[in-house]
């Protein structure tokens, strides 16, 4: 099947779109939106925008077997000090030696920290505990660094953890079925192929493209969290109403 055949979103926007359509339900619950850099800010983005919640990021990095840079023995998330997810089946299936292993652990822990900075600046994690956090990228393959990012996310107390994404193989979704409390997949077929096949633009993203995002995010937020909510803008009118009417009940008087 050809590309343009398979393809269901126009890029990553269209999907967090489509998406954040199927997440409304959760917008009065206040969420938390954790984003999985750099594909996965995209479709955050637009979820967080509908749902008007605060948007930050999970940092996690794959770790790769020998040779074969994209088969995913593990991965590593962002903490201190970073937690792990080993696959230690496929490891001994490989025969991939410790040394390997820690040596990219070292190396792709030494990424997370300069995302992590360049990202934010340094800023601390947005607190979830308590909250409801909505987990997401762009699609999901093997499901293994998904699955360490939902599991250093469960260990941060959120009440409630959603994973929220356009498109994953049907027995990756089954598979995850244990590590989050609900899981929003907008298709999940079992012919996958690649995650680019089922969007029209998948161009990867820079850097700089992924802080935009969250600068905006952030300015947004701020902006929501200095208007008067309307409840409360309610509440003061009423206030000026009755106060008024006190007025001139004692001017009649």
């Amino acid at each position: 099947m050809r590309e343009l055949e398979r393809a269901f979103f126009d890029d990553r926007n269209d999907a967090g779109r489509q998406l954040a359509a199927r997440l409304l339900a959760y917008r009065d619950a206040h969420p938390v939106v954790l984003a999985l850099p750099r594909g996965g800010v995209s479709i955050g983005y637009e979820v967080a925008r509908r749902l008007d919640a605060p948007l930050d990021i999970v940092l996690v990095r794959k770790i790769g077997a020998p040779l074969q840079p994209e088969l995913a023995i593990g991965a590593i998330v962002e903490g201190n000090p970073v937690e792990r997810f080993i696959n230690h089946e496929l490891v001994a299936e490989l025969r991939v030696p410790d040394s390997y292993i820690e040596m990219e652990i070292a190396s792709e822990t030494r990424e997370i920290e300069r995302r992590r900075l360049l990202y934010f600046k340094g800023h601390r994690p947005i607190a979830v505990r308590g909250r409801t956090a909505i987990v997401v990228d762009d699609g999901i393959a093997t499901g293994a660094t998904m699955r360490a990012a939902l599991g250093a996310v469960r260990r941060r107390g959120p009440s409630r953890l959603v994973l929220a994404v356009p498109v994953a193989p049907a027995h990756t979704i089954e598979d995850l079925h244990d590590a989050a409390d609900e899981i929003v997949c907008l298709m999940a077929p079992e012919d996958f192929g690649a995650i680019g096949f089922f969007y029209r633009d998948f161009r990867q993203l820079d850097d700089q493209s992924v802080i935009a995002m969250l600068t905006t995010a952030a300015k947004e937020r701020d902006r929501q969290a200095a208007k008067p909510s309307n409840f409360r803008t309610a509440a003061m009118a009423s206030e000026g109403s009755s106060a008024a009417t006190a007025g001139q009940s004692r001017t009649s008087r």
